[in-house]
């Protein structure tokens, strides 16, 4: 292995992980704002035991995702400074608007959120934690925005002295069509994400016999918001799918394994080919007739260009070289990510039909059994969907213009990044099992008992003296 191979792996470890905390941060973020909006418009005790308990979670994850999240922002000057070099002026800008404006909208308020139980007025209270919220989505926003430039570049111009890309409208940038629906789809997939946890600790108490009369209302409110927010990802999903289409044939292509342009093409249910990163066939296909075809244009007819005719269009208009992605990884992240967010959805719809019938939610064990085994279902998916959005790509780090292999630090030796390599996954998973050891162990201790903030703060309400939430 290179420097290059190094970096690759380094970045990959970093972000995966790193990407763990984020969507379940946003996600359970807004479920603070709806609970904590709940117990201040009513002043039932209930919301507020349920802000504080699932605030601890999301402080947990919130801490980890920031310490995470700093190394992965170094990495770029590190070990891809020609890449930073290159599209430094582009890829800056919403880096640096996510740092100054969100990242510290959201840190700023979370601080006040806190630390002010007893010291804010409830309505200011209530304000920081949307305010915290907002700052969460809007992170999303601009990351996604520096994301999406890579995969689809906007608002720039090629400076023939400097043989750099110069930004020319931040406008595009900002609303560059694949950020919009990338953000949808990221969004909607915390929300589940979210949901999925708070479901699963509920169900985790309703099955050692818990408060019903806490928990079975949170697990219904996060079955609902399962289901909506799994359609949501579905149908923004197509509609990413129906871009990249024109935008990344190549990825769309390798995600379902098809090599060469077809009219009426097949949707493949399970594809089997030679032994290699990069081969020209399938040995094997299951597929649905014309069913490609239509989730890429909505036509019966539709054509969807073949891996092996794109290759032959790229290698004419870049050069030689080979630009395809490993295949196998792009097809089987694909699958994993579409099937694990289904999976969600039917459990999420068994809950609600469950729910129909009071007391029968919380007496069905199996199902209760199921929902905490599915918490891990969205994070699955997340990672999957990342990898299938990166590999994809490849080989370019920006669609068009640079290639991965150039990116590279020039100067950087593959010792040097391995031993960082080699420390950062050894960290990583010190971390792991500290975030495992206190999720479970706030997860299990369960709420506040009743009575402890007897009185309220809700609006109209005495004002009551309650703690910082620390943990």
């Amino acid at each position: 292995m290179n420097a290059l191979d190094f970096a690759r792996w380094q970045f990959a470890v970093t972000t995966l992980y790193h990407f763990l905390f984020v969507p379940v941060t946003i996600g359970t973020a807004w479920f603070l704002v709806g609970m904590q909006t709940a117990w201040y418009r009513t002043g039932d005790e209930r919301w507020l035991r349920l802000t504080r308990f699932f605030g601890k979670l999301f402080l947990i994850n919130f801490a980890l995702g920031v310490v995470t999240g700093i190394v992965q922002e170094f990495q770029f000057g590190m070990n891809w400074s020609a890449y930073s070099r290159y599209v430094g002026d582009i890829f800056g800008a919403p880096l640096a608007i996510e740092g100054l404006a969100a990242f510290f909208l959201e840190s700023t308020f979370l601080g006040l959120w806190i630390f002010g139980w007893d010291r804010l007025k409830p309505k200011v209270h209530l304000a920081t934690i949307w305010l915290v919220a907002l700052g969460t989505t809007a992170s999303a926003y601009f990351i996604l925005a520096a994301n999406s430039w890579m995969q689809h570049p906007v608002g720039y111009k090629l400076n023939p002295v400097t043989h750099r890309a110069e930004l020319t409208s931040i406008a595009q940038l900002l609303t560059n069509n694949t950020l919009i629906r990338a953000f949808g789809h990221t969004i909607a997939a915390a929300v589940l994400t979210g949901a999925m946890l708070v479901l699963g600790v509920a169900a985790w108490h309703l099955r050692r016999g818990g408060e019903a009369a806490l928990f079975r209302p949170v697990a219904v409110i996060a079955l609902w918001a399962t289901l909506v927010a799994g359609v949501a990802t579905v149908l923004i999903g197509h509609a990413q799918g129906q871009l990249m289409t024109k935008e990344q044939p190549m990825k769309m292509a390798a995600a379902e394994a098809l090599y060469t342009t077809e009219k009426g093409a097949h949707f493949s249910l399970f594809a089997l080919g030679p032994w290699s990163k990069y081969p020209d066939r399938n040995v094997a296909n299951i597929a649905i007739p014309h069913a490609l075809s239509i989730l890429a244009d909505n036509s019966w007819n539709g054509t969807v260009e073949g891996i092996n005719d794109i290759q032959a269009q790229y290698v004419a208009t870049y050069g030689p070289g080979n630009y395809k992605p490993i295949v196998g990884v792009t097809y089987w992240t694909f699958r994993i990510m579409t099937g694990l967010g289904f999976l969600a959805v039917l459990v999420a719809a068994a809950g609600l039909w469950l729910a129909r019938v009071p007391g029968r939610l919380e007496r069905s064990g199996r199902f209760l059994r199921l929902a905490i085994v599915a918490i891990s279902l969205p994070f699955l998916a997340n990672l999957a969907g990342w990898l299938f959005t990166e590999m994809g790509r490849q080989p370019w780090i920006v669609q068009g213009l640079l290639l991965t292999k150039d990116a590279v630090s020039p100067t950087v030796s593959a010792w040097s990044v391995g031993l960082t390599l080699a420390g950062f996954t050894v960290l990583y998973g010190i971390l792991a099992l500290i975030e495992a050891k206190l999720m479970i162990r706030a997860a299990q201790a369960g709420p506040d008992p009743e009575g402890t903030y007897a009185g309220g703060d809700g609006e109209g309400a005495k004002p009551v003296t309650i703690p910082a939430l620390t943990y």
